[in-house]
């Protein structure tokens, strides 16, 4: 009997779909794909990827169509508010929250507009494709305002005269001053989740969901992480662990014919920078190598 098969949905074109595919190579998928085609097969994993509309990916996974999803968090809380005011229930599942589709849902004014603040919003047009995000924002802060609900090309809303402003998604902000909008607040800050369905899966689906999962939090731990060695003087060590940036536990290695001296290996956690490097020498420490980590469980 053929290997019961994963179905998980990311983004067919967008912001989202390029960082979900690699992080799946880096997790061990080797998927074949033709060209347009809205599906790829998993060739060493029991797992196959479907290209979507965002927009859609919490449907399938909710009800059932697919296994698994990665999504913005942005698009996730929109279907959850939307679900919630229509009395439905909520039924995906959050599995990890994932450190990359950073970006953020804003409040942005034509530049030539003054901002007070939120209760500046009162009585004010307010263009968005994000309607129950924002009503939520509104709400929150006792703030009455017209949700002008748009499907694209929000940003020249105030240029069209149908808006006084907008909430909009943005990452690096340049669309925003392309459009001669500036930001004034943040409403929510987005990134990727991975999402599952409520059902109760396979036992074999179900171990290969642990074991992807188990992978992006590898491939998590390794993105800024650095493999350091280095020589150091024992009566340095205290300052040269001080210095490691998020390493807790280094190993330490005599060094043969030099019993005042160590080798010191150690992962560190956090980017490793020259201004890092120049603390530890300044240190006492001598030979400095940093590696990339490549793969990592713990």
């Amino acid at each position: 009997m053929d290997e019961p098969r994963l179905k998980l949905a990311i983004q067919k074109s967008g912001r989202l779909t390029d960082p979900s595919l690699d992080v799946l190579v880096r997790c061990g998928l080797k998927i074949s794909r033709g060209k347009d085609q809205l599906m790829a097969y998993g060739e060493n994993m029991p797992l196959d990827v479907l290209f979507v509309r965002d927009d859609d990916i919490p449907d399938l996974v909710q009800e059932d169509v697919c296994d698994l999803g990665l999504v913005g968090l942005n698009v996730l809380e929109e279907k959850r508010l939307e679900l919630a005011a229509r009395g439905h229930p909520v039924r995906f599942q959050a599995l990890r929250t994932l450190d990359f589709g950073r970006c953020r849902l804003v409040l942005a004014v034509p530049q030539e507009h003054p901002y007070e603040g939120v209760a500046s919003l009162q009585g004010k047009r307010i263009a968005t494709t994000y309607p129950y995000l924002l009503e939520q924002y509104l709400r929150e802060h006792a703030v009455s305002a017209e949700i002008v609900t748009l499907s694209g090309a929000v940003e020249i809303a105030p240029r069209l005269g149908r808006a006084d402003l907008i909430c909009d998604l943005v990452s690096t902000g340049s669309t925003l001053q392309a459009n001669h909008l500036r930001e004034v607040q943040t409403v929510l800050e987005s990134h990727a989740v991975l999402i599952r369905t409520p059902l109760a899966l396979a036992p074999l689906k179900s171990e290969w969901v642990e074991r992807l999962v188990m992978r992006l939090d590898g491939v998590q731990q390794v993105r800024e992480s650095k493999y350091i060695m280095l020589h150091a003087p024992r009566a340095a060590l205290a300052e040269i662990r001080r210095l490691l940036p998020g390493s807790e536990f280094p190993t330490i290695i005599p060094l043969e014919g030099s019993p005042d001296k160590v080798a010191v290996h150690a992962v560190c956690r956090e980017n490793v920078f020259w201004e890092t490097l120049e603390r530890l020498k300044k240190a006492g420490a001598s030979a400095l190598l940093v590696l990339p980590v490549e793969k990592m469980l713990s």
